[in-house]
């Protein structure tokens, strides 16, 4: 994947996405990186790049393609003035971020950007403001017509790439979800981003469901219901899949290019224990490149420019093309 224009949305306004945002696309500027066209209102964008950014200009993008040493930005009217309150959760910075979501996959429609990453999002605040809402990829499968069941969250760092056969759910409803062409779909999917991400022979391992993969069915016969088909199903088309074996083994076995795990923890555990808030979470299977940070808005020191951009700059970087996702690790 080459290097492109990536839309940069500002997350919850009322938490760090703004200033990371702005930080972010600040540094890659100044460095001459990746186009980025900042998404948000303007004048939020205008009140971190005061106090950020002063030595760029803050160039609306208006149907031109990005200019290089600038601040390039797509306003969004989505917040009114008065519900600018940094380090204050409040609705209206929920109903906020889903429409800076709507707007950048506006601008991938319209050709002007090929990717898009989302500053930290609050499920709080977006529930708050009347839309359910459960993280990044069910919500990008509603805005662009796709099936929920469709799109899945990769999660990116500390070298690992682990997808999410389910994921924000109670886990007996998560484990009754579970069926081989979920499984497979999920493995699919990844596969495909994958080779979008220049990986062109991925190699996938399948987590089991219960420990040991059920052992036999000593620990259930779940995996033998639904991991080993899926398992078979993908080995049949000529896909490189391997397992499925409990998930303690398979992550500690070399040369896998990502694993599917079957449920929330057991994906971002391993994930969040070696980068933590480093990671990238990348939302894969709606027909674009999409990546949101591994963590929150902290709105405790929102406002108080003090917040870190770095996982910002490795999302922009991993869909930029300027990280080799092969062998980028957090630090």
């Amino acid at each position: 994947m080459s290097a492109s224009t990536v839309a940069l949305t500002i997350g919850d306004p009322n938490g760090i996405g703004p200033e990371i945002a702005v930080k972010a696309a600040a540094q890659m500027a100044r460095e001459g990186g990746a186009s980025i066209v900042l998404v948000g209102d303007e004048f939020i964008l205008r009140h971190y790049a005061g106090r950020h950014a002063r030595d760029l200009a803050l160039v609306p993008l208006n149907g031109a393609s990005p200019q290089a040493g600038v601040l390039s930005f797509q306003h969004v009217d989505a917040l009114a003035r008065d519900a600018f309150k940094p380090g204050t959760p409040v609705a209206a910075g929920g109903r906020a971020t889903v429409d800076y979501v709507s707007a950048s996959i506006g601008l991938v429609n319209e050709g002007k950007a090929s990717a898009i990453v989302a500053c930290p999002h609050s499920e709080t605040n977006v529930n708050a403001a009347g839309i359910p809402f459960s993280g990044y990829p069910s919500l990008l499968a509603r805005l662009t017509g796709t099936p929920e069941d469709h799109v899945f969250l990769m999660l990116v760092g500390g070298g690992l790439r682990i997808v999410h056969a389910t994921l924000h759910e109670r886990l007996q409803t998560a484990l009754a979800r579970l069926t081989p062409e979920l499984i497979d779909r999920a493995a699919r999917t990844a596969t495909d981003a994958l080779r979008q991400l220049d990986i062109a022979k991925p190699r996938i391992g399948l987590f089991g469901i219960n420990p040991h993969a059920g052992e036999n069915g000593l620990f259930g016969d779940d995996d033998a219901r639904i991991t080993v088909p899926a398992a078979k199903s993908l080995r049949a088309t000529g896909l490189d899949v391997e397992g499925p074996l409990g998930a303690d083994l398979m992550l500690g076995r070399d040369g896998f290019d990502a694993f599917v795990a079957m449920y929330h923890d057991q994906g971002h555990i391993p994930v969040k224990l070696i980068a933590g808030r480093n990671s990238a979470a990348m939302s894969i299977g709606a027909g674009m490149l999409f990546s949101s940070v591994g963590h929150g808005s902290a709105f405790d020191i929102a406002g108080k420019d003090v917040a870190e951009p770095d996982a910002v700059l490795r999302s922009l970087k991993l869909l930029s093309g300027a990280t080799d996702l092969a062998v980028a690790k957090a630090s």
